[in-house]
């Protein structure tokens, strides 16, 4: 194979690469979505029952016992799996450009169409601006995975407080801990998901 060939070989591949990886992309974000509305109308659905049985005082406390640590884990293996895609759609990005690069450097010659891909440092930083988005610690409370993160935090509080109630505990004490267990619980998923986007922005 001479090297045009290679070359007419290679662009081919770069190409059908650069259509899956976009094809990738719009599947995590769909996959995102649909996992973040299936949790949320589980989560709907039992507030729905929970109106039902709340005037039924013998009903309402095994509802409950029952219903919110179910919510608690699908909750957190939503989460997760949102994590997940977060980071899949990051390696994604950071190919195609990568690929954007190849066909400024190779083809475009004096034309700019591909000139903002040109990554030198090779991170992710340049490749998210290029969508508009500012990089950051801070810009993953924007996402789906902390979305979930934050109702899974308010559940997890919620829970602690039914509990610490039904342990006679005082009700200024029971709201204190609901909402210390829901900023902790919060808090680790943030971490979670940074340390777990921090390689891909490398």
């Amino acid at each position: 194979m001479d090297d045009g060939e290679r070359e007419k070989a290679l662009l081919t591949a770069l190409t059908t690469e650069h259509y899956a990886l976009q094809t990738s992309r719009a599947g995590t974000i769909a996959e995102a979505t649909g996992r973040a509305t299936i949790f949320l109308s589980v989560l709907s659905a039992a507030l729905i029952g929970l109106g039902f049985v709340a005037s039924n005082d013998k009903v309402v406390r095994p509802y409950l016992a029952a219903v919110l640590p179910t919510l608690v884990i699908i909750g957190v293996l939503t989460f997760l799996r949102l994590v997940e895609t977060t980071v899949e759609n990051s390696l994604d990005l950071r190919r195609i450009q990568r690929i954007r690069a190849y066909y400024q450097h190779r083809f475009a010659g004096e034309q700019d169409f591909f000139a903002d891909a040109v990554m030198a440092d090779d991170s992710m930083t340049r490749a998210w601006k290029l969508v508009g988005t500012t990089p950051g610690r801070w810009e993953f409370l924007l996402t789906t995975a902390a979305l979930v993160g934050a109702v899974n935090a308010v559940l997890s509080g919620l829970g602690i407080a039914l509990v610490a109630a039904a342990a006679g505990v005082g009700g200024a004490l029971t709201i204190l801990v609901g909402v210390l267990v829901a900023l902790v619980a919060f808090g680790v998923q943030y971490v979670y998901i940074v340390r777990a986007s921090a390689a891909p922005m490398r």
